[in-house]
């Protein structure tokens, strides 16, 4: 049987917006490449224009999944992590070119990060256990307090760990009831906007995670000023861009989560779990 050249199939990223995955508005493009200059792929340049639509989408995604039992939460974030084991090899490949890693190294960062999708899937119906409970008060009142999401969270995802420190942004944002805009790290963004993948078939509804790739301050700048995103985690800015986008972010009071230096590997704690959480807190008269 003679062997037949063919071409390679290459593929085309997208933006993850919705549930769908559409091509930037602009129709722009830019190049990817790797540790050592090697051409990877070209991945969509998002404009303000994908960044609005982005926040609409996970606003509209908001009431059902914040809605949603804290168990049904669990389990589709567990989901997310049998689709990932299913496509170990084609990440710890994405991985691996995207950091530099050799494959030992990246199939141990993509190990971690499906460990923990299933951490914090299991945090799903416990976290009110250690967030809210039942206060004491002079009088005949029962006074309890539970946590809430916070709303629409924009996520400016880690620059220097693509897979795994994207992975450790997201699923404690979404966990709680949050829906998320997330801006991929902008040189290594085909992790992310494969992980869109992922997430588009493993029962999360659509919108409740959405994935912009492109230049970050380009994308970060118009989200922090939204009127319709409620908190701001700045994982992946720079100090300079950080206190660009808290300034904007302050103009609706936005919750700010500051960078800081964190090792994506360490346990992850409940610091983030907690960091778009509000406390409702609820009198009622005790019956006679």
């Amino acid at each position: 049987m003679n062997t037949v050249d063919r071409l390679s199939v290459l593929k085309t990223y997208k933006l993850y917006v919705g549930g769908k995955f559409p091509r930037s508005e602009s129709g722009r493009v830019y190049e990817v490449t790797d540790s050592k200059g090697t051409w990877l792929a070209n991945a969509p340049l998002a404009s303000r224009k994908d960044a609005r639509d982005a926040v609409v989408a996970a606003r509209k995604a908001f009431g059902g999944w914040s809605g949603a039992t804290a168990y049904n939460r669990g389990q589709i974030l567990y989901r997310v992590a049998e689709m990932l084991e299913g496509r170990r090899d084609q990440f710890v490949a994405e991985v691996a070119a995207a950091e530099g890693l050799s494959k030992a190294k990246a199939t141990a960062q993509v190990d971690a990060a499906i460990d923990r999708w299933v951490w914090y899937a299991g945090w799903s119906d416990k976290v009110a256990q250690i967030a809210g409970g039942a206060n004491p008060v002079a009088g005949p009142y029962f006074n309890l307090s539970a946590p809430e999401p916070t709303g629409v969270v924009a996520v400016v995802a880690p620059q220097e760990s693509s897979f795994l420190g994207l992975v450790s942004v997201i699923a404690p944002a979404i966990v709680t009831g949050n829906t998320a805009v997330v801006v991929a790290a902008e040189g290594a963004p085909l992790p992310a906007l494969s992980l869109a993948e992922v997430l588009a078939t493993s029962d999360l509804p659509g919108g409740v995670v959405n994935i912009l790739s492109g230049r970050t301050a380009e994308i970060a700048a118009p989200l922090a000023a939204h009127q319709d995103v409620n908190a701001l985690d700045l994982a992946g800015a720079g100090e300079e861009l950080a206190k660009e986008l808290e300034v904007a972010a302050a103009d609706n009071l936005k919750r700010v989560l500051r960078p800081a230096p964190v090792n994506w590997s360490a346990d992850p704690g409940t610091g983030r779990l907690m960091s778009f959480l509000e406390t409702k807190t609820v009198w009622h008269p005790m019956g006679v």
